[in-house]
């Protein structure tokens, strides 16, 4: 299937790793030219020169710091100004979850909360915020917000709050920007296989319906069918990627 993405142009946002790294790839691969920010510039090096080789199209790379509104909209218009314009918004500059054990209940401080919500939360709506003009000046966009699996679970105060505003959030764009040909969704993985997975994260005991680690490959799979113009039918909606979770039904 032609997914449509040739010459598109993307925006990667954690782009230089893991599963946005998977991501930018795989649109990189199905014709898209794009655009990575993340903060260690020597690692956003490494990648575009990793990814313009393998794919042949045009790949650039900015810094950024997701805290700050001000290195966003630098962000913002040099990965506008390097591609021309931006199409397709993938929002993945946040800490991963899941890798680390969560704070308890009683250990969350008014610090550890917010500097979560500030750099996913509204690093993602800063980010958006930046972006959608161009996408309504060519009356088309995507936007795919990278959440995760701890907003349908406990286990995590911080993991749930931060993942279920990124999916309200993520909603009420689709309502607003959809009179612009712009859909907006969110996608939660679950616990998925990157270059920084641990041993000792590889050797849990797998929770989920397929029993394996989901690839970061496999959410990128995913998400390039959610930036093409053949998704127009799902917006507003969160799609998981964490290869089922049992005994639960969502309806």
């Amino acid at each position: 299937m032609d997914l449509e993405l040739t010459g598109k142009r993307v925006l990667v946002t954690g782009g230089s790793r893991g599963i946005g790294k998977a991501i930018a790839r795989q649109l990189a691969l199905e014709g898209a030219d794009v655009a990575i920010a993340a903060r260690n510039k020597t690692r956003i090096e490494a990648t575009v020169a990793e990814l313009s080789t393998e794919s042949g199209r045009a790949i650039f790379g900015t810094t950024l710091d997701a805290a700050n509104g001000n290195s966003i909209t630098q962000m913002v218009q040099a990965s506008a100004d390097a591609l021309g314009g931006i199409d397709i918004l993938v929002n993945g500059a946040a800490r991963p979850g899941g890798q680390a054990t969560a704070l308890r209940w009683d250990a969350v401080t008014e610090e550890s909360l917010f500097e979560e919500l500030q750099v996913k939360l509204l690093g993602y709506l800063r980010v958006a915020q930046a972006v959608v003009p161009y996408m309504i000046a060519n009356h088309w966009g995507r936007i795919i917000n990278l959440s995760g699996l701890a907003a349908r679970q406990t286990g995590s105060v911080i993991g749930s709050v931060r993942n279920v505003a990124v999916a309200a959030m993520s909603k009420n764009l689709a309502d607003e920007l959809a009179p612009h040909g712009i859909n907006v969704v969110t996608v939660h993985p679950g616990m998925t296989r990157t270059e920084a997975t641990t041993p000792e994260v590889e050797a849990r005991p797998p929770s989920n319906l397929v029993g394996r680690l989901i690839d970061s490959t496999e959410v990128a799979y995913v998400v390039a069918f959610l930036a093409s113009p053949k998704s127009v039918a799902i917006d507003g909606d969160t799609i998981t990627v964490g290869g089922g979770v049992p005994r639960v039904i969502y309806y």
